[in-house]
């Protein structure tokens, strides 16, 4: 009897999405003789128990399209809001899982999709993962698809900014995503020329970054181009971060560790709107006038890349091989032009961050491009 697969795309969305579902029906369906039913708005549309077909029209025309035909949510399945309440709904997908007699799961997502598919299989579900997200930061793989468009369309960003910043004596900053890792904002502001990268993994002195744009400046260069990644943060607010993480993590009982992870809540919300604070901190420090661009959801949408169209359908093809195969509990990394399965407990909750001695951060130092460090 041919193998159902159930699909589902969760999290934030991201191109290549269709890529990647049109690659694992494509190959379930006319190789593998494999039937293929999407669940539509991510988990929640998976506990609602709101299914379509699959078949070859549905996949036709999908390959460039951004976002995703399914539709994606970030409802999480054991905190999904019903009723105005907050409910564990994992036995409600077990069961629907169940009713339409599916072989496995497939779910495209990043690092929370990841950890709610964990959760899944621990009920005895059999899941496979393919990671995507324009951050690029899902643990144990070379790559995920939705970064090298997202790479692009920032890069193309400060090029243009660029162009127009050669015409006035200004500070030009661009908040490029990335709330936990840099790697966007890194590999931006690497290939676009950035004369300043801030990213989350090295916490910056805003003098050092001042004198840096200073310097420019007495070297005759009209202009100065910073790219900050949303998660950039000071030397002193990820000492005090830091301090607040130890009191909960040494919280003894509830009452104290309640009152310290609500202090850590109130120092994470005085992050916002950080990039415009800092624009205005180097206005302050060098007498130049500032002008922010924030890229926001920019970076997510449009045609994927020839890169991320490629990714996203060899993950999505070597996921029926593992279907095809009975390995199941994996999400599918890219390993090199390969692919290899990598089981869930060695990913959910892990982050990949951008090492302090990564090739990319070592070529910026090289050019001479200011970290803030």
């Amino acid at each position: 009897m041919a193998k159902l697969i159930g699909i589902l795309t969760a999290g934030g969305d991201s191109p290549g999405l269709n890529a990647a579902i049109r690659g694992v029906g494509k190959a379930a369906l006319g190789h593998y003789g494999m039937q293929v039913i999407g669940f539509r708005d991510g988990f929640r549309g998976f506990m609602e128990n709101r299914s379509m077909e699959l078949d070859s029209a549905t996949l036709s025309g999908i390959l460039t399209l951004g976002g995703t035909i399914l539709g994606t949510s970030r409802d999480k399945p054991h905190r999904m809001p019903v009723g105005g309440k907050l409910m564990d709904m994992t036995d409600v997908m077990v069961d629907n899982y169940r009713r339409h007699n599916l072989d496995v799961l497939v779910c495209l997502g990043g690092g929370g999709t990841t950890k709610n598919a964990y959760r899944l299989a621990q009920k005895g579900l059999n899941i496979i993962t393919l990671p995507k997200t324009i951050d690029n930061d899902v643990a144990k793989t070379d790559v995920t698809f939705g970064f090298d468009t997202a790479l692009g369309i920032a890069t193309e960003a400060i090029d243009r900014l660029h162009s127009t910043a050669h015409s006035h004596h200004r500070i030009i900053v661009v908040e490029i995503m990335g709330n936990r890792v840099g790697w966007l904002a890194l590999g931006a502001g690497v290939s676009g020329g950035a004369d300043v990268i801030l990213i989350p993994e090295i916490p910056y002195d805003v003098e050092v970054v001042a004198e840096a744009i200073n310097h420019r400046s007495r070297s005759g260069k009209r202009f100065s181009l910073v790219a900050v990644a949303e998660g950039a943060i000071s030397k002193p607010e990820a000492m005090a971060l830091a301090e607040a993480q130890k009191k909960v993590d040494k919280a003894k009982n509830a009452a104290t560790r309640t009152k310290a992870e609500a202090a850590l809540k109130e120092l994470e919300l005085q992050h916002t709107g950080h990039t415009m604070r800092l624009a205005r901190e180097l206005e302050q420090l060098t007498g130049l006038e500032s002008r922010v661009t924030i890229l926001g959801y920019l970076q997510r949408g449009g045609t994927p890349s020839a890169a991320d169209r490629l990714l996203a359908t060899r993950l999505g093809t070597a996921c029926t091989d593992l279907i095809d195969a009975g390995t199941y509990g994996v999400m599918v990394a890219a390993r090199g032009d390969a692919t290899e399965p990598v089981p869930l407990q060695d990913v959910a909750g892990k982050l990949k961050t951008v090492p302090p001695d990564h090739p990319w951060v070592v070529s910026a130092r090289r050019v001479g491009t200011c970290l803030g460090d």
